[in-house]
């Protein structure tokens, strides 16, 4: 690495020049930084917000999925078979879920040899079980804590290699020269009062952008608060993204930001409502079920039908407590509960709460556990001790209090598109982890953090083998960093020549606008009038984000947070948009309203009718791009299908050792 310095305005602003920059420290991240030294790269750094300040680090659920290939069992598997499971949830390019599928044993393996406490039997087979739209026993779990261990065996590894980290540093802007990135402008937090504003300039040969998922776009979310995400940044010189229709919602505590799947739901707590000041509790479930049994048995089936699907809907399918969680906070303003100190408790309609009463898939869960006895809580306590723990460890003891819930975004399949080596269009910026864009509509449950590893390994293999010399000039940086540097000088200098007094306040109101109007418009719940509604209002919001006055120095980061993610918000509406006025339904995790559609429930009235999924455009990928007029549009391309060629071994060979392969 080396080191320069440019003035601007008269402000000394250092240059860090390198070969390699990661964005984020993550588990994808963390992982391209560990690939690519252990193929000799030396000249890489990282550049994050805050070192574990990820969603890698802070979320889990009950038992959090890691999705591979099947390394044991009698049940025969194979990459391309791995693959189609992949393929058959729609929207996704064959070639990708191949490559997810074939590198899944080297992702999965290497974490192991680092110390991330994978079971395995005492003949050392790492036994699997099935998870959400797997047709074989192909997931595996280190606890509710699987990725948090993944980050913390790779930042071990990542600093026993002595790889350098910036920590305390935002990223606020990238820099392309033409077609290709050249390097980042980013904040150090701790130098935010001197008088360049802690600015810092990275010129990079490759960017390597691990930001995680869109945290920051919801009201109503799960990812950690201190997730925002930064897809904004590569939206606004240009990147193509895939698929932004598509991301996951699910039930999910929102006083401690966790999934209530798996344990907390088999084990059937009672769910209530009340009014905001706690009054007027009520069982607002049961007077759409037909009867205890049903009602029951579906709460018990959201264990693993965790996420938000428009296919569990019809004949009391368990997604139907979701729409009624929905209709009850959002529709009626209530609050809900899951309350695990008692039963659920029926009405001379449904009858009392009893285990016989269950269907059997949940009674012989139950019963196989045994578990048929008590209340919610002490289920828990037998089944799942830790689930307690959990809550308890964050100041929530659910022996004593209800649990508050909504239904919550909580991970986007879509993102920023890659090839077939995670590269961007904006060649040498590699997307890797949550904020690219390889899934589909729907997707095995832990095929998330497989395929971080996976683009991590890829992003690492092409740069090692292909972008190991420098191009760009200092000169030809220059010509880039400085002027865009110099705006923004400019931008921060007027921010804070008129203080405000109530500057917190005036950040966060602005970001509460758009995340209300994302989980209004753009979440679960969609229709075609309120979304074009929705993206015209963004636009407008867009047109304000330098409207804003700054009364201190430490809420400069919250402004630029504020810049990328209004401009991202409207990218996801727009793509909402055109996928709707496209004929597109209800699929993946979320509802289109039609009143002319199927009813979701005939007590639920005319209103909740929605519009079933247009399969044809399972074949289809949705591209969004930033135009020259500051507009997003979409496009449709075909999917590519999953490669069937045969391979010799001596023409690979060849290639392999010429590294053309790296090139293709």
């Amino acid at each position: 690495m080396e080191h320069q310095q440019v003035e601007i305005q008269g402000q000394e602003i250092p240059v860090h020049i390198i070969n390699t920059l990661i964005v984020g420290s993550g588990a994808a991240s963390l992982r391209c930084a560990e690939q690519l030294a252990a193929l000799g790269q030396t000249d890489i750094a990282i550049v994050t917000e805050k070192i574990g300040g990820g969603t890698s680090n802070n979320t889990g659920s009950d038992k959090q999925t890691y999705y591979k290939l099947s390394v044991f069992g009698k049940e025969p598997d194979s990459p391309y078979e791995m693959a189609n499971s992949l393929f058959q949830g729609g929207a996704m390019h064959g070639d990708l879920a191949l490559i997810e599928s074939i590198l899944s044993p080297a992702g999965f393996f290497y974490l192991a040899q680092i110390g991330v406490q994978f079971p395995y039997n005492y003949l050392g087979g790492f036994v699997g079980y099935k998870t959400d739209h797997d047709p074989r026993q192909r997931a595996t779990s280190a606890g509710p804590y699987t990725s948090q261990q993944m980050f913390q065996c790779l930042y071990r590894e990542v600093k026993r290699r002595h790889i350098p980290i910036f920590d305390e540093h935002d990223v606020i802007a990238l820099l392309k020269y033409g077609e290709r990135i050249v390097g980042v402008i980013a904040l150090d937090k701790n130098k935010l009062n001197e008088s360049n504003f802690g600015l810092v300039l990275f010129q990079a040969e490759n960017v390597v952008f691990g930001v995680g998922g869109p945290g920051g776009l919801y009201k109503t979310s799960v990812y950690p608060e201190v997730h925002l995400g930064s897809i904004g940044l590569a939206l606004e010189i240009g990147a193509k993204a895939s698929n932004l229709t598509e991301s996951q919602y699910g039930l999910a505590s929102i006083k401690f930001r966790w999934n209530v799947s798996g344990t907390y739901q088999q084990v059937i707590p009672r769910y209530i409502s009340t009014k905001p000041d706690g009054s007027d509790e009520q069982e607002f479930l049961n007077p759409y079920f037909p009867s205890m049994g049903q009602l029951a048995t579906d709460i018990f089936l959201k264990g693993y039908q965790w996420p938000f699907d428009p296919r569990k809907i019809a004949n009391y399918g368990s997604s139907l407590v979701d729409v009624l969680v929905y209709i009850e906070t959002v529709v009626n303003g209530r609050k809900v509960y899951m309350d695990f100190r008692e039963n659920p408790q029926g009405d001379k309609r449904l009858g009392r709460f009893e285990f016989e009463a269950l269907l059997p898939e949940a009674y012989n869960y139950l019963k196989s556990s045994k578990a048929l006895f008590g209340t919610p809580i002490e289920r828990l306590d037998k089944m799942n001790p830790l689930a307690i723990e959990l809550y308890r460890d964050h100041g929530i003891d659910i022996w004593k209090e209800p649990l508050e819930v909504a239904v919550c975004a909580q991970h986007n399949n879509g993102g920023l598109r890659g090839d077939i080596w995670w590269e961007s269009n904006i060649r040498h910026l590699f997307p890797v982890g949550e904020v690219n864009g390889s899934h589909g509509v729907y997707r095995p449950g832990g095929s998330a953090l497989n395929s971080g590893q996976v683009g991590a390994i890829r992003a690492a293999q092409r740069i090692a083998h292909v972008y190991t010399q420098s191009e760009v000039t200092f000169d030809t940086f220059k010509s880039v960093a400085l002027p865009q540097t110099e705006k923004i000088l400019k931008k921060i200098e007027k921010w804070l020549s008129e203080k405000s007094s109530s500057l917190t306040d005036d950040l966060l109101k602005y970001r509460h606008e758009f995340q209300e109007r994302m989980s209004r418009n753009g979440a679960h719940i969609r229709e075609l009038a309120s979304v074009k509604k929705a993206l015209s209002e963004a636009y407008q919001q867009i047109q304000k984000r330098d409207e804003i006055q700054l009364a201190q120095r430490a809420n400069i980061p919250i402004a630029f947070q504020n810049r990328q993610l209004v401009l991202a918000h409207a990218a996801y509406l727009q793509a909402i948009q055109t996928y709707l006025e496209n004929n597109g339904g209800s699929r993946g995790s979320y509802l289109v309203m039609d009143p002319n559609g199927t009813p979701v429930l005939d007590e639920l009235g005319e209103t909740w009718h929605y519009k079933p999924e247009n399969p044809a455009l399972r074949e289809k990928v949705l591209v969004t791009q930033l135009n020259e007029k500051s507009i997003f549009e979409s496009h449709w391309e075909a999917r590519r299908p999953i490669p069937a060629e045969d391979y010799w071994f001596e023409n690979v060979w060849a290639d392999f050792r010429s590294k053309a392969i790296f090139r293709k």
